[in-house]
C-alpha cells in the first residue's frame, strides 16, 4: 500500500512541475501583451480585436483535437485570459 502513496506523491510532485510552469509562461504571456497594450495606446488602436480573438479560438480548438484536449476548455482558457488581456489594455489606455 506503502508503494501506491509514493506513486501518488510522484504524480503530484508532476502536477505541481507542470503548474509552476504555466505561471511562468503566463507571466511571460502578459509581460508581451503588456508590450501590444502600449503598441495599441499608441497607434490608437482599441484594446480587444474580436477577429483576432475568434482566430485564435478556432487555431486553439484545434490544437486541442490534437493533442487530445477538450475543445471546449480551450476556449473558456483563452476566453478568460483574453478578457483579463483587454482589461490591461483599457487600463494602458485609460491611465498611461
Amino acid at each position: 500500500m506503502l508503494e501506491n502513496h509514493d506513486l501518488l506523491k510522484e504524480y503530484r510532485k508532476s502536477i505541481d512541475n507542470i503548474d509552476a510552469a504555466l505561471v511562468f509562461l503566463l507571466a511571460e504571456r502578459f509581460r508581451i501583451t503588456r508590450k501590444v497594450g502600449f503598441y495599441k495606446k499608441e497607434h490608437d488602436l482599441p484594446p480587444g480585436d474580436p477577429e483576432r480573438e475568434e482566430q485564435q479560438i478556432a487555431r486553439l480548438k484545434e490544437l486541442s483535437k490534437t493533442a487530445d484536449l477538450d475543445p471546449e476548455f480551450s476556449r473558456k482558457f483563452l476566453k478568460f485570459i483574453t478578457e483579463e488581456v483587454i482589461r490591461h489594455h483599457q487600463r494602458i489606455r485609460d491611465y498611461s
